[in-house]
């Protein structure tokens, strides 16, 4: 799951005390700091990550253990012999320290420290890894230590995410969480994009404590599974022309997806992708042919839109007969006059299911199993795939208030 550790070392002193607290609240993954007396006050629900200046060049015995092999000793004996301050490095409340690494040398120090203390399994506190990457040297360097540290902690010098997607490919099989330096909100939701698996985790400077409760809701943004009913069809009947959207997003539809499209908020009808072959023209497996424009189309966060109000850059979600749904973002969307056919069903419970759509052969919605039917083909008595809202609605939101529609 991805997570967020709030970096406190750059917040304005007023605002201190208020994003502390919104992180604590906000049950935030961890928290970074400078100051050790800060982290000791926080909870151990919170992961309290202490940033220690300079390299750190021998092992660290954070929990005052001794080496016990032959190789940590010789990493303790090494470099001024540093590790024999690990003991003072010591600090109650701390769950992880975090040490800057440049060189390999460092590194190996960092890998080592971790081997003493049982890489943080009870016996010392992990150390984890901070790299600047600004070139090819840094960046080897750096998916060095994803493979090695349990945190690597990763600071991209420049805008471009190729660097990030190399470290992510290069940790696959790592254990450790890999956490990226972001520096604002957009750029946290493109992280946990990239590759489609994204950064384990994310370090963030808030401004303020909305700052906080905003990455919140960005780490909760999930599509739901959804519990599609079975609809039996009434009616068709041909109402004559008028406008329908084709809607073209930005990812490739699986055979048995679609999005639901409904005439009433109150249920939808999953209308298939044009995934599946045609005998006069290509698939186009971004593309829905959705509905009159007048319709609702459902979109993340239990919100919907109008088909008339679906555009560029629009969020939609893309539905399996399976139910399971996840995020597609609208390329454009296309109206044009077409004749139109009207397909009314009912569910279970009775609920009308009314839903307008061009009136051709080639425009499909789903059935149980991810059955293809072709609208123009559907008869009295078939069964559709949809969906029941539990809500009404008020400009696309849920409300819950007395409304009819007809």
């Amino acid at each position: 799951m991805r997570f967020a550790w709030i970096d406190l070392r750059e917040v304005p002193r007023p605002q201190l005390q208020a994003v502390v607290d919104a992180a604590v609240h906000a049950r935030m993954a961890g928290v970074l700091s400078a100051d050790a007396e800060l982290l000791g006050t926080l909870p151990p629900t919170i992961t309290r990550v202490l940033a220690a200046d300079g390299p750190l060049t021998a092992v660290t015995t954070l929990a005052g253990k001794k080496p016990d092999d032959k190789a940590t000793k010789d990493a303790a004996s090494t470099k001024d012999g540093a590790g024999a301050k690990s003991a003072k490095e010591a600090k109650p409340g701390i769950d992880v320290l975090l040490r800057k690494f440049t060189a390999q040398d460092e590194l190996d120090a960092l890998a080592a420290a971790n081997r003493a203390t049982g890489g943080g399994t009870g016996v010392g506190t992990p150390v984890a890894g901070f790299i600047g990457v600004r070139d090819d040297r840094t960046l080897r360097l750096s998916c060095s230590g994803a493979m090695a540290l349990p945190y690597t902690v990763i600071h991209f010098a420049d805008p471009t995410k190729i660097p990030l997607e190399i470290v992510l490919a290069a940790a696959e099989s790592a254990e450790g969480k890999l956490v990226t330096v972001v520096d604002g909100l957009e750029e946290a939701a493109i992280v946990f994009d990239v590759l489609e698996r994204g950064s384990d985790g994310i370090l963030f400077t808030p401004r303020s404590a909305d700052d906080v409760f905003a990455l919140a809701r960005l780490l909760e943004a999930t599509t739901p599974q959804l519990e599609l009913s079975t609809l039996t069809v009434e009616s068709i009947r041909h109402v004559g022309l008028g406008d329908r959207v084709c809607v073209d997003t930005c990812s490739h539809f699986e055979e048995d997806e679609g999005i639901l499209v409904g005439s009433y908020s109150s249920g939808f009808v999953l209308c298939c992708s044009e995934t599946h072959p045609l005998p006069y023209m290509p698939t186009r497996p971004f593309r829905v042919n959705a509905g009159a424009l007048h319709s609702y189309t459902l979109g993340p966060d239990n919100r919907t839109n109008y088909l008339s109000e679906v555009g560029s850059g629009s969020a939609l979600l893309a539905v399996g007969a399976d139910g399971r749904t996840r995020r597609v973002v609208v390329g454009r969307a296309k109206l044009e006059s077409r004749p139109l056919l009207e397909i009314r069903t009912h569910a279970e419970d009775g609920r009308l299911v009314s839903l307008t759509v061009q009136d051709d052969w080639h425009v499909r919605v789903l059935g149980p199993g991810g059955k293809v039917l072709n609208v123009t083909e559907l008869q009295a008595g078939d069964e559709l795939l949809g969906y029941l809202a539990a809500d009404k609605r008020h400009v696309g939101l849920p409300i819950g208030e007395f409304c009819k529609e007809v």
